[in-house]
């Protein structure tokens, strides 16, 4: 799981390393808009898969129904990258390279040392030879070694100053506006949502309340191990990885991190990453939901799947939700 994981990274910074470069923010005042709203879902196509996921939450919160779930059992995990917002480029990936390049400013002896030298000369020879373990030592020293409100702050001030590619917008401009408007209407009838990412876990919390209006401590991430100095009470992170929140570890970071099933799950088409998830969700001793995002749209988004089809050949199997990015979504990015 760990060489796959790596794998699709490496891929990521091979593709960028050539290339080293007002939205509508989810919150709980939005929460009672939604309720009210005469469609919860504007952004999403009148059809099956809206109506089944109406009716899912309708009959989930009806203490009528034999469908209710109690309150404290309604979960729902939400994939990140490419389930909640654009992930061609990644921007975990966009973000450790330009850490790489502050680096080496900082210290100009980084720019004679592999793989920082390869990566500021865009060497994609050296990276592809390299692999798995010229990453790692990228990752490990862009986001080990420093405390946890430094390690902060560089993140707050990448996401000021980032602006994405193919639509030069803000990083909060390639989140997708009917995910949004799902985390809302989730919110609205008692849902706690988490974010279940493969990211690491300090990167996402640092953006999960202002972008999605979910509390940093309800982000589950890949996690690496800490030390704490009693001389200067801070925590600090370090090697290895202890948890690899990605594939069969999603599941693992869910029960550590909630200790119940999901009854609403949500994930994407393109690494594989959240099919166990699903299964977790499925699993559920209450009515479950699985929703698998299919990134088809070309023109507003981009097209890409798997080599071994594994999101939708699950997806078909186990009879989960499919979105259609070009069908069933009318809106894709906050306007």
């Amino acid at each position: 799981m760990k060489k796959i994981f790596l794998q699709i990274c490496l891929a990521s910074f091979i593709f960028i390393s050539c290339n080293i470069p007002a939205s509508n923010n989810a919150s709980n005042a939005q929460d009672s808009t939604q309720a009210k709203a005469v469609d919860p879902l504007p952004s999403w196509n009148e059809g099956p898969l809206k109506e089944s996921i109406i009716q899912f939450v309708k009959s989930s919160t009806d203490s009528g129904s034999k469908q209710f779930i109690p309150a404290e059992d309604r979960i729902a995990t939400f994939d990140n990258d490419g389930t909640l917002w654009a992930e061609k480029p990644t921007v975990q990936v966009v973000y450790t390279m330009d850490r790489v390049k502050k680096m080496a400013e900082a210290n100009p002896a980084l720019r004679n040392k592999q793989p920082f030298k390869a990566i500021l000369k865009g060497d994609r020879e050296f990276l592809a030879k390299g692999g798995e373990k010229a990453l790692f030592e990228i990752v490990a020293a862009t986001h080990t070694g420093m405390p946890e409100e430094s390690f902060d702050s560089t993140v707050k001030e990448f996401f000021g100053n980032y602006k994405y590619p193919k639509y030069n917008v803000s990083v909060k401009g390639i989140r997708y506006q009917p995910q949004l408007e799902l985390l809302d209407y989730l919110r609205a009838h008692g849902f706690k949502i988490f974010i279940c990412t493969g990211g690491t876990i300090e990167f996402v919390r640092a953006i999960s309340q202002e972008y999605y209006g979910i509390p940093e401590e309800r982000v589950i991430g890949t996690t690496f191990t800490y030390s704490f100095s009693d001389t200067t009470r801070e925590l600090t992170r370090k090697t290895p990885i202890a948890l690899l929140n990605d594939r069969q570890g999603k599941p693992v970071g869910i029960e550590v991190h909630i200790g119940k099933h999901p009854v609403f799950a949500a994930g994407n088409v393109g690494n594989e990453g959240d099919i166990q998830m699903l299964e977790f969700c499925q699993a559920s001793k209450y009515p479950s939901f699985q929703l698998m995002v299919n990134h088809d749209d070309s023109t507003r988004e981009f097209s890409y799947g798997e080599k071994t089809n594994a999101s939708l050949m699950a997806s078909e199997k186990n009879k989960w939700h499919v979105v259609s990015m070009k069908n069933d979504w009318k809106e894709i990015f906050p306007k």
